[in-house]
């Protein structure tokens, strides 16, 4: 029987734990959380149900290190390792294929991910990969390169996912989108119905274009089978979860099925995408929890970076959710080429502001990074924005383009935008909102995690 490892191995480094897998940006983190790489895992349960041995071998989220990990690949022996990279740890990976190529010399390693589908020929001059996968859809992808054959990505006809076979409770509890744990991650959607924001890595593997969804007869199936297995709580990592009548056929199986009464939900969203109305029937089938891309409240930044959203429909959006009794978490980009203080400060002055209205109950702030592939790395590259070609520096953990702001500036920004949405008034909401112990531990969990952050942007 051929043997296939589908492999995240163990990346050491004194910055923390990279935040790889599912990831639409990279990052080196001492949170310690991880996210259940979907397609990947999908990828495994294909190949099963075809008749390979299948290793799940994400030696990350088992925190093992790295000679252990090699020594067990040696052990298992697998005719094919396939394994998914960012920009930041492509060095990392090409010398990990070195070494196994060393050890294992007639296993074939195959690349895939965001970076080397933008730069495919770089890993082949720089390592002795067998092969690089071009495209978001591994799965389809893998079994494509392993049996000759082509083969049109169609999600209905994928398998559900073989969660004991890829160890889903490695990753059910150490996550903040998770306040009921066990929780499980999902993607019904590949990846967002926009797909044309000119940062996103995942745009270049998933153009808006080229959306997918599972039906919502299979999406509740495999939310039935999450239940089954106790997971609690589920998060949607599609780029955009479905809107439209999708949605609304979701939400009315959900509540038919009384699911909506065992499992609570969460999925990423997009400013002014849905009503009062569709905010309230999500609320009762079991939504608890949206992600909203805000990245910057200057309209000219949103513009340029092509995110399709308005400023002026990020408070009525979030007031909406609030009114329905839905949670809602922000994201925040630093560092545009374009943007002086005044506008970086007004973007902070914003988020300040709606979390002082009790609008909003979590974020994330980063500093935007400019991957390969993306219309965003070729207008930096262009206009000679790029201040390296290092890939190791592309971690968010430093701006890599030149901006109207020091380095120093925007990641002590990131952190005083961090330690500023915790006033007393945010405090006061907090404890007021406390309802059960599942809330008290969610609680506590999110302030550890919380400080844990601030080390990221020290």
């Amino acid at each position: 029987m051929t043997a296939v490892a589908i492999s995240y191995p163990p990346l050491e480094s004194t910055k923390g734990q990279p935040f790889l897998s599912q990831n639409r940006q990279f990052q080196w983190t001492k949170t310690n959380d991880v996210i259940f790489p979907v397609i990947p895992a999908s990828m495994a349960t294909l190949l099963k149900s075809k008749g390979y041995q299948v290793y799940w071998d994400d030696a990350i989220s088992e925190n093992i290190s790295y000679q252990t990990w090699l020594n067990r690949l040696i052990q298992r022996s697998p005719d094919f390792v396939f394994m998914e990279s960012k920009t930041p740890v492509i060095k990392k990976h090409w010398q990990i294929i070195k070494d196994v190529k060393k050890k294992l010399p007639k296993t074939k390693v195959i690349l895939m991910g965001d970076h080397v589908t933008a730069l495919p020929n770089e890993s082949y001059q720089n390592s002795p990969v067998d092969k690089v996968l071009i495209g978001g859809n591994y799965d389809f992808l893998a079994l494509e390169y392993l049996t000759g054959q082509k083969i049109k990505p169609d999600l209905e006809t994928l398998p559900l996912i073989d969660r004991q076979l890829c160890q889903w409770q490695n990753y059910a509890y150490r996550n903040t989108n998770f306040k009921c744990k066990p929780g499980a991650y999902t993607m019904f959607g590949r990846d967002c119905w926009w797909g044309r924001c000119t940062f996103c890595s995942w745009a270049a593997l998933f153009p808006g274009n080229h959306y997918q969804v599972v039906s919502p007869l299979k999406a509740i199936e495999e939310i039935q089978l999450l239940q089954h297995l106790g997971v609690k709580e589920v998060f949607d990592d599609s780029g955009t979860f479905p809107v439209g009548e999708w949605l609304e056929q979701f939400c009315r199986l959900m509540i038919k099925s009384g699911l909506n009464k065992k499992i609570q939900l969460g999925a990423n969203m997009r400013f002014g995408a849905l009503s009062q109305t569709e905010f309230n029937l999500m609320k009762k089938a079991g939504f608890r929890f949206l992600l909203f891309g805000l990245e910057s409240a200057n309209q000219t930044t949103l513009n340029k970076i092509n995110k399709n959203i308005k400023v002026d429909n990020v408070i009525p959006t979030l007031t909406m959710a609030q009114k329905a009794g839905i949670s809602s978490h922000i994201t925040i980009m630093v560092g545009y080429p374009w943007e002086n203080k005044k506008d970086l400060n007004k973007t902070l002055a914003f988020c300040r502001s709606i979390f002082r209205q009790g609008l909003v109950a979590s974020m994330q702030a980063t500093i935007i990074v400019p991957y390969p592939g993306t219309p965003l790395f070729n207008y930096c590259r262009k206009n000679n924005l790029l201040t390296t070609s290092n890939w190791n520096k592309y971690d968010m953990g430093q701006p890599v383009i030149k901006t109207k702001v020091s380095a120093d500036y925007l990641k002590q920004s990131v952190r005083n935008l961090f330690k500023g949405i915790i006033t007393p008034r945010f405090i006061f909401n907090q404890i007021t909102s406390l309802k059960s112990w599942a809330d008290f531990q969610h609680l506590l969990f999110y302030t550890i995690k919380y400080f844990q952050k601030l080390n990221d942007f020290r």
